[in-house]
C-alpha cells in the first residue's frame, strides 16, 4: 500500500512566522513514516515556496539560506486535482528552453501557519482553488477567527458570552488622538487591553491602566495594523484553554489547561522565549493541565467549546481562550484560534490521543472535507451563452439579454 503524501505548509509573512517553524517541526517529528511521506513546503518571509529535507531540521532556519544543499524553489500547481508542487528549472545554453518538473503530488495538506497569509482563510483559498484536501478551518470560519474584531462581532451574534469592546481605526486614530480616546474612556473603564485586530501569540498586545499607557499602547498596536480592539480588562482574570478536534459534528473536547496558573496576561516573551531555549514553543510553557475548576464549569466551558466549532464550521484542531472572572461565577471568549500554537497537541496528550493520532485525525477530517465538497455540483447547464449578443466595440449588450 502506497503512502500518504503529506504536505505541511509553515511559515508565511506574518509576525508569527517563527512560532509557525517551531509549531511545524514539532508536527513532522511526529508523524507516523510507516503511513506519510512528509513534504515539507515552507513560505519565507518574503513569500516564496522551497521544499526539501533540511526543512525539517530546526537548525535549517538560525538563519535560513535558500541555497542550502536539499532546498528547492518550488510553486504550486493550481490546476484542479493536479496536486503536483513545480520546480522551474532554467534553460542550459542560449538555445535551449525552460522546463518545470515535479517535485512532489500532494494527497493532503496540513497548515501549519500562525497569522496573515496562512491562518487568516488566504492560504486555504489557495488549497480550495487547488482541489487539495486540507485540514485546518475553511476559508471563512479562517478569516472570522484571524480578525478579532469580526470574530467578537460574529459571537456577539451567536449569543456568546464577550467582554466589551471598542475598535478603532488607525486613521481615526492618526486624525484625532484626544477623540479616539475619549471614546475608549466612555464605554470601557481602566485596566484595557489593546490588541492589533489580526495578529496572535500576544504581539502588540499590551495593558493599559490611565490615559497615558493608552495612548502608548494604540500606538503599539496601530504599528502593526490598522484596525486595533480595545477591550475591557478583568481583575486578575484566570485564563483557561480548551481544544477541539473534528468535522461536521463529528467532534470532541479536549481537557482545559490554566496555561499561566491564573496569573494574569502572557506577552509573547513569556510564552515563547521564557524556556531554555528550545524549540518547544507552547508546550514549554508552565501550564495546569486539567484546570482546577471545578467539573460543572469544565463541562460548561467544553460544551461551549463545541458550539464554536461548529457555528464556524471549523475543522482539524482549534483552541479557544476564555476569561474567568474571579469575582464572579462569570466567564467570556477571549478568541479562537484556528491554527493554535504547537497545535495544542499538549492538551491532547493529557488523553489517549497522541500526537501520531491527532496527526492522523486531522488528515482525516481533510479527507472527509474534501470528500463532501466533492458531492457539490459544480456546473449548470444553461442556454444563457446562446442568448447573449455583445453590441459594436464597446461591449454593450444587444436586445435578446442583459445581465
Amino acid at each position: 500500500m502506497s503512502k500518504i503524501q503529506l504536505g505541511v505548509i509553515f511559515g508565511s509573512r506574518t509576525c508569527e512566522h517563527e512560532v509557525a517553524i517551531i509549531s511545524a517541526v514539532q508536527l513532522m517529528r511526529n508523524v507516523n513514516r510507516e503511513k506519510y511521506d512528509v513534504i515539507p513546503i515552507y513560505i519565507s518571509q518574503r513569500g516564496e515556496w522551497f521544499t526539501g529535507a533540511p526543512l525539517m531540521d530546526i537548525h535549517t532556519y538560525t538563519p535560513f539560506d535558500p541555497f542550502t544543499k536539499g532546498i528547492v524553489p518550488v510553486h504550486l500547481d493550481l490546476t484542479a486535482g493536479s496536486g503536483a508542487l513545480l520546480h522551474y528549472v532554467p534553460p542550459k545554453g542560449l538555445l535551449g528552453g525552460g522546463r518545470e518538473e515535479v517535485v512532489a503530488r500532494l494527497d493532503v495538506v496540513i497548515p501549519v501557519m500562525h497569522g496573515l497569509h496562512g491562518e487568516d482563510g488566504s492560504v486555504q483559498g489557495v488549497l480550495e482553488l487547488a482541489g487539495i484536501p486540507y485540514s485546518s478551518t475553511g476559508i471563512t470560519g479562517s478569516a472570522v477567527g484571524m480578525d478579532k474584531i469580526v470574530m467578537k462581532r460574529f459571537f456577539a451574534g451567536c449569543g456568546f458570552p464577550i467582554l466589551p469592546d471598542v475598535a478603532l481605526t488607525r486613521a481615526q486614530f492618526e486624525h484625532d488622538t484626544e477623540a479616539a480616546m475619549n471614546r475608549v474612556e466612555e464605554k470601557l473603564p481602566y485596566p484595557v487591553f489593546v490588541k492589533p485586530a489580526c495578529l496572535g501569540s500576544s504581539i502588540g498586545v499590551s495593558r493599559a491602566d490611565d490615559r497615558k499607557a493608552l495612548r502608548e499602547a494604540l500606538s503599539l498596536a496601530f504599528s502593526y495594523d490598522r484596525r486595533v480592539l480595545v477591550e475591557k480588562g478583568l481583575d486578575r482574570p484566570i485564563e483557561v484553554n480548551c481544544s477541539v478536534v473534528g468535522y461536521d459534528g463529528e467532534r470532541k473536547p479536549s481537557v482545559l489547561e490554566m496555561p499561566n496558573a491564573g496569573e494574569g496576561f502572557l506577552d509573547f516573551s513569556e510564552k515563547y522565549l521564557a524556556g531554555s531555549g528550545s524549540s518547544k514553543g507552547m508546550a514549554s510553557l508552565k501550564r495546569i493541565v486539567p484546570a482546577p475548576i471545578g467539573e460543572k464549569l469544565t463541562k460548561e466551558l467544553q460544551e461551549l467549546s463545541l458550539r464554536i466549532f461548529d457555528a464556524m464550521d471549523c475543522k482539524g484542531v482549534v483552541r479557544i481562550d476564555y476569561m474567568l472572572d474571579r469575582n464572579s461565577d462569570d466567564y467570556f471568549i477571549t478568541e479562537i484560534n484556528t491554527i493554535p500554537g504547537s497545535l495544542a497537541y499538549y492538551l491532547w496528550a493529557e488523553t489517549d490521543l497522541k500526537y501520531d493520532a491527532l496527526i492522523d485525525e486531522m488528515v482525516e477530517c481533510a479527507f472527509r472535507a474534501q470528500r463532501e465538497k466533492e458531492r457539490n455540483s459544480f456546473a449548470y447547464v444553461s442556454d444563457i451563452l446562446s442568448g447573449v449578443q455583445l453590441g459594436g466595440k464597446t461591449g454593450k449588450m444587444g436586445g435578446k439579454m442583459k445581465l
